[in-house]
This record gives C-alpha cells, sequence and structure tokens, in this order.
C-alpha cells in the first residue's frame, strides 16, 4: 500500500516538475484566475492549504483524493464576498456521492458575478446608460478512489468558460491528488494535489472584429472589409500543493489540528503557511491560518490572499445519531489591498 502511494506521488511529482520547468519570467503571464478561488467555508478559513485533510466536495476545490472520504452523500451551496466594496461575488454549488465502499463522484458548478457594469465607450466616456455583466463559470467532474482507508487518489476535469459580450475563451483544465492517512486515529495525513493543467485559452468572436476601408477597391467602388483580430493565447495558472497535518487528541471529543502547507505557483511567488483547528465532537470547529509569500514582495507581484485568515463551522444534527447533519460554515480571509473576502457554506450530509 505504501509503495502504491509513493509510486502515485512520485508521479505527481515529475509530472509537476515538467509543467514548472522554464524561466521564471512567466509569473504573471497566466490567465483565468478565477481557478484559484475557493468558495467553501472550512478550507478557506485555513487559506486554502489543507491539501492534506480535505474531505467532501470542497475537495474538488482543494485536493480531489478527499472527495471519497464522504459518508454516503453532500451537497453544499457557498457564496463567496470577494475583495469587500468591489460588489464581485464567487458562487458555488457542489455535489458528491458515495459509489460503493471506496469510491466517490462528484460534481461543481461555480460562477463569478461582477455586477452591473456601465458601458462606456470613446464618444460616450461617462456611460451610454447601459450597463453588462461578463460571464465566467466552472463545471467540474470529480472521481476519488481510496484503497483501505489509507491511500486516497482522485481526477477532476473542469471546464472553463469566459465570455463578454460577442467575445468568448473556454479551455480545460485538469486536477490530481493523492491523500495518505496512518495513525492509530487516522492522526497523521499528508496529501499533494496538483492543479489547473490544462490547454491554453485565447478570446475569440465577433467583438475582435473590425471593418477597415478596402485597400484597392475594385472598379473604383470604396467598400469595407472585416478583418479578424487574432488574440493572443493565455495559460492556465498550474500550481502544485504540499500538504501535512496532525491531530491531537485531547480527550475522545476534542482534537487540535496542525497543518503546514507548500504552494508552488507556476506563474506567481511560490507561498508557504501554517494553520490550526480545534474540533469540540466534531459539532463546533473553530480555525485560523496564516500564509506567506516566498521571495521578494512588490505591489506589481503581491498575491492578494497573504496574512491571516480564519473561520469558523457548525454541525447541526438532523435525525438521531449524527447520520445526517446540516453544516454551517464561514471564513474570513485578510487581502492586500481590498477589505477581505468572506466565505458562506451550507452543507447537508447524509
Amino acid at each position: 500500500m505504501k509503495i502504491k502511494f509513493y509510486i502515485i506521488a512520485a508521479t505527481l511529482v515529475m509530472v509537476a516538475s515538467a509543467v514548472y520547468a522554464g524561466n521564471p519570467d512567466r509569473q504573471g503571464q497566466a490567465g483565468a484566475w478565477e481557478l484559484l478561488l475557493n468558495p467553501w467555508g472550512r478550507s478557506a478559513g485555513l487559506h486554502s492549504m489543507s491539501t492534506s485533510s480535505v474531505q467532501g466536495i470542497e475537495a474538488m476545490r482543494i485536493n480531489i483524493a478527499g472527495l471519497s472520504r464522504i459518508t454516503k452523500f453532500e451537497i453544499g451551496v457557498s457564496n463567496n464576498r470577494l475583495f469587500s466594496g468591489t460588489g464581485m461575488n464567487f458562487n458555488s454549488l457542489g455535489l458528491g456521492v458515495k459509489m460503493g465502499k471506496s469510491s466517490a463522484f462528484g460534481i461543481e458548478f461555480a460562477s463569478l458575478d461582477f455586477g452591473q457594469i456601465p458601458v462606456t465607450t470613446v464618444n460616450q466616456p461617462a456611460g451610454t446608460g447601459g450597463f453588462f455583466s461578463p460571464s465566467f463559470f466552472q463545471l467540474g467532474l470529480g472521481y476519488s478512489y481510496t484503497y483501505a482507508n489509507k491511500i486516497s487518489v482522485g481526477m477532476t476535469m473542469r471546464l472553463v468558460s469566459e465570455s463578454i459580450q460577442d467575445v468568448t475563451a473556454s479551455g480545460f483544465a485538469l486536477d490530481a491528488g493523492v491523500q495518505y492517512v496512518s495513525g492509530p486515529k487516522d492522526n497523521f495525513k499528508l496529501g499533494i494535489s496538483l492543479r489547473n493543467v490544462g490547454s491554453p485559452m485565447a478570446f475569440g468572436g465577433e467583438g475582435l472584429s473590425v471593418k477597415r476601408d478596402n485597400p484597392d477597391p475594385a472598379g473604383g467602388v470604396n467598400y469595407e472589409l472585416t478583418y479578424d483580430v487574432r488574440a493572443a493565447s493565455f495559460e492556465l495558472p498550474s500550481m502544485l500543493n504540499l500538504g501535512i497535518s496532525y491531530d491531537y487528541y485531547l480527550n475522545e471529543d476534542m482534537f487540535i489540528r496542525g497543518l503546514g502547507n507548500f504552494t508552488s505557483n507556476a506563474f506567481s511567488r511560490d507561498q508557504l503557511g501554517a494553520g490550526v483547528e480545534f474540533s469540540f465532537r466534531k459539532l463546533v470547529v473553530l480555525r485560523a491560518a496564516y500564509k506567506h509569500s516566498l521571495g521578494g514582495i512588490s505591489d506589481e507581484t503581491r498575491d492578494v490572499y497573504t496574512g491571516l485568515a480564519g473561520g469558523a463551522s457548525i454541525e447541526v444534527p438532523i435525525t438521531k445519531g449524527g447520520a445526517n447533519n446540516l453544516g454551517i460554515d464561514y471564513a474570513y480571509r485578510a487581502t492586500n489591498p481590498f477589505n477581505g473576502t468572506h466565505n458562506f457554506t451550507l452543507r447537508f450530509s447524509f
């Protein structure tokens, strides 16, 4: 079993090495950054660093290997108020279903809401009176399998679409992950995830067409020709996460989880962070984390999500015995600049 884990982990690292091989000057040149947004409250309260311990539908955003650790069925909805004061929201709907004893299938739909943006033109820079809203959405399909409750592996295929009026870009992203747990109460956890590896994207459509006079009018008749402007393609924001955690039980009902995580970004600064969770009877959970970007930091290369994050969860039993639960999660992440991001999640598990 351990040999299988080492083989899978080594494969992920080798694939990641191929992805990240290149010039550091690539930093800042990727697009589709909404792939890095995390709408789920539990993992957001840990700055999305729960690579080793994430479970359920949230695993589709952090480490797909944790999806198969749900009991039977889990569904969740979330609202992420991005950068307070900007009016932007990131909403998500997730569904996870257990298939047999060891595998699970998941679906996640996420949409980025920019609000109503005034239409301006060269001749009317103050606005035409009209409004528009870009459409950014993602659809992910994931599968995870657990070997003897020790090693979990998984993979997610995600469709990415961005559109604004008559201009559209679309592509596919692939996530893969592995988790390993050990100890008398599964105290020790190790996780590796490779995210957002996929096809380059490029914008196209009628919105990039322009009309110009024909440079060589036939028979002296002037008329216009339509030219298609080709937009440059851009890569997806690939990243590799390495995480570790350990649960220290104070008694049968309470434990403290400490975790650490390293993120290697292909198009931004690498990040290192740590977090802690306190769980009481698995009914009330408090969490906090700190994340730091490595290397020289300037206003041009700063990652907006650095510093402190925190949150809490409440599990409300729906039926006697705790087989069915209602979960409410909240998280706050400090941002620089802006005024922070708030996450709200409502979960049902059966």
